[in-house]
């Protein structure tokens, strides 16, 4: 498996977009309001690509997961981490969010920082173990309900 960059010449965004939302499917249906994966456009993610630091994993010809990155003051925002399901437990999440890692200690930031739904209490024990933590509470406007939390990662 292969780490590499999204550059402008990835010709791959329509196979990228049905990654995205086939990892992002089990959500349907738990989750309110729906995952934001529903309004991607492989227009949009080429546009996401330019303006954040994007990844993904492949194995031969096989796209297995992508991760966005955002530089942030004091963080890099992690977004749209995806594994397809034959390639989940496989240590493809894992890797990407090593990826990020790297490029925030690059970028000399001293965390990861994600969101989560409150629902995927999955997602909220599987992140714990990769050693982020629970940092804030949010709502999605328009809920007066906490929708989302905020979990961080200390690096170094």
């Amino acid at each position: 498996m292969d780490i590499v960059r999204i550059e402008k010449s990835f010709g791959r965004f329509d196979e990228l977009l049905a990654l995205i939302r086939s990892s992002f499917a089990y959500m349907d249906g738990v989750i309110d309001p729906p995952s934001s994966a529903h309004r991607l456009t492989s227009d949009a993610l080429m546009q996401k690509t330019k303006d954040e630091i994007a990844f993904v994993a492949i194995d031969g010809d096989h796209l297995l997961g992508c991760v966005f990155c955002k530089p942030e003051t004091s963080s890099l925002y992690v977004g749209k981490l995806a594994v397809s399901a034959k390639a989940q437990g496989k240590g493809v999440g894992r890797a990407l969010l090593a990826k990020a890692e790297d490029i925030a200690s690059g970028l000399g930031l001293a965390a990861l920082r994600l969101e989560t739904r409150i629902e995927l209490t999955g997602n909220h024990q599987r992140f714990s173990a990769w050693g982020f933590a629970k940092t804030a509470e949010n709502s999605h406007p328009g809920y007066d309900r906490i929708t989302s939390i905020e979990m961080t990662k200390r690096l170094g």
